[in-house]
């Protein structure tokens, strides 16, 4: 833990670095398609001069992402964060410096020509391909490999967003797969790093400021668990819409290469009814904030930013979905404020934080976000109820999440709930079979075969000295092995495991060492010795040990009173 937290030090300033060099990057792409002028500094898309450039921007930018995926790499293609999760389930937490340098150049082209993401998911794959990166120079485990990849991502959102408690949060939700020490702690360190940077690179303060405030009491936390349900609503329809989409690019007869540029005819087209859908939208999100938008504005950014968002994803292009869900949550909250006490400012923080949480399955993450973003963090109570609301109707009405169902269609699923293993409460002592059948070190090797032929009811025996302590293990395997070599041996038990090592553990020994003393020693029985004397007491067999789990499962199905 020790080691690797000093190591996320270079992930959180390395993701921090990331961050910024994205951010100029999008302001670059921006400036050049659409200003034609060379110039990192800060543009808004929404300020340059409408006509055919709104449609022919973003159909030039995807076709460079196509190009660049066809030819370059095809893990670029998507929102990131189902890339990063892949590689650290099924890649051992390897990510290429390839991927480390197109995904960001891909994503900044994407975005910056017109294409509807946020900057998040393309700055996760980055700051993690970071980490990645620098963990491959050293000799780790692909667990220690994981945690510098997560650490990179989670640094790299901090800086973006500044919402430190938000990353870490995510890392844990969505990509560590566990919560241990070992990860968490070095995750702290890159992300409270990449937060120290972040005043140099990107700027200060809350992100999305605004005035306004909810009410508070059991009211406002019905009406705000309420319009939760109906924002988890909305992103199970975002997310069974974007995989229909998905599937339909897959039907067509040319090459995925060509598919983001039909998709951007579809961005371009929504770009000319409104030029808010175009780009990163976060000039958009503020403004929602601000309660600057009329409802009529509200009504038809939500389902354009929808259709161009879908249309453009679902073509596998290179850009995030954290963004596009908060405006997307931002309008449907915005509009509910009209009628909702507060205003159409404070319910478009907490549709933002309900329609995140059932689509990415991270209520807390999504809750902590919201008042990150804002500062508002004493409408936490009210992003809870929301988020809960909404992550509970996504749990009831879809299998996956917008995220682990673009994996799943993969052949490979991946379950988001976790628990504690039944193997992590039990003792030895709890499992073993106590006083287990035994032969006799004396016995020799000629009898120990007959026996097994016509007496032996188990696969394997302890064999025990006059002391009762063990000093190995016969099996099947071995008696027939003997009998194939005359079977005559008179040699005793005893005299012919004198060099064997036997693994051995206590009544108090826990469970899942004995199940990875399995492991490491290739046995399918441990015997079980008293602390005090050495001798055999018990033996736990790999059944025994899925009893333990059994009845964990017990304890769950099983009702009474």
């Amino acid at each position: 833990m020790v080691i690797l937290a000093i190591m996320a030090l270079v992930t959180g300033a390395g993701g921090a670095i990331a961050a910024w060099a994205l951010l100029h990057l999008i302001a670059f792409v921006i400036n050049l398609f659409w200003f034609q002028r060379v110039s990192a500094e800060p543009a808004m898309i929404i300020d340059a001069a409408t006509g055919p450039v709104m449609v022919l921007a973003p159909v030039v930018g995807s076709v460079i992402v196509g190009l660049m995926a066809r030819f370059g790499s095809e893990k670029i293609r998507g929102h990131g964060i189902p890339e990063a999760i892949e590689a650290i389930l099924y890649g051992e937490s390897k990510l290429s410096l390839r991927v480390a340098v197109l995904k960001p150049v891909s994503s900044a082209i994407s975005i910056g020509s017109g294409g509807p993401f946020g900057a998040e998911g393309p700055i996760i794959m980055t700051g993690g391909a970071i980490g990645s990166l620098f963990a491959q120079c050293f000799r780790l485990s692909a667990a220690e490999r994981k945690t510098l990849l997560v650490a990179g991502a989670a640094a790299g959102m901090t800086a973006i967003f500044g919402t430190p408690a938000a990353a870490i949060l995510l890392a844990i939700e969505v990509m560590l797969f566990e919560w241990k020490p070992r990860s968490f702690v070095p995750v702290i360190v890159s992300v409270l790093t990449a937060f120290a940077w972040r005043p140099f690179l990107v700027g200060t303060g809350s992100l999305f400021p605004f005035e306004g405030m909810l009410s508070g009491g059991a009211s406002g936390l019905l009406l705000a668990a309420i319009f939760g349900a109906f924002a988890g609503a909305l992103a199970c329809v975002l997310s069974v819409a974007l995989y229909r989409i998905e599937d339909g690019f897959h039907r067509l007869p040319v090459h995925w290469m060509w598919w983001p540029a039909l998709g951007a005819i579809v961005v371009g087209l929504g770009g000319l009814i409104d030029a808010r859908v175009l780009g990163a939208g976060y000039a958009t999100i503020q403004d929602l904030l601000d309660g600057d938008l009329a409802i009529d504005a509200m009504i038809v950014l939500l389902g354009l930013k929808a259709v161009v968002w879908l249309v453009a994803l679902g073509s596998g292009t290179s850009g995030g979905v954290l963004a596009p869900l908060l405006i997307m949550g931002g309008a449907l909250g915005g509009i509910a404020g009209h009628w909702l006490p507060g205003g159409s400012g404070p319910w478009a923080m907490v549709g933002m934080a309900g329609v995140m949480s059932a689509a990415m399955r991270a209520p807390l993450t999504s809750a902590i976000f919201a008042v990150e973003l804002t500062g508002h963090f004493v409408a936490l109570p009210t992003t809870i109820a929301a988020s809960g609301a909404a992550f509970s109707v996504a749990v009831l009405v879809l299998r996956r999440s917008i995220l682990t169902e673009k994996i799943s269609r993969r052949g490979r699923h991946i379950s988001q709930e976790f628990s504690v293993d039944p193997l992590a409460l039990g003792m030895a002592g709890d499992l073993m079979t106590p006083t287990p059948d035994i032969l006799s070190a004396k016995m020799p090797i000629n009898e120990a075969v007959r026996f097994f032929e016509i007496e032996a009811s188990h696969r394997s025996y302890p064999v025990v000295d006059g002391q009762g302590i063990p000093i190995g293990l016969v099996s099947r395997a071995d008696a027939l092995l003997w009998q194939q070599n005359g079977g005559c041996d008179v040699t005793t038990l005893g005299e012919k495991l004198s060099d064997c090592s036997l693994p051995l553990v206590t009544p108090n020994t826990p469970a899942d060492l004995v199940a990875k003393l399995m492991i490491s020693e290739d046995a399918g029985r441990i015997c079980v010795v008293s602390p005090d004397d050495g001798r055999l007491i018990g033996i736990v067999a790999r059944r025994d040990l899925l009893r333990s789990r059994a009845i964990m499962l017990e304890g769950e199905m099983e009702r009474s009173r």
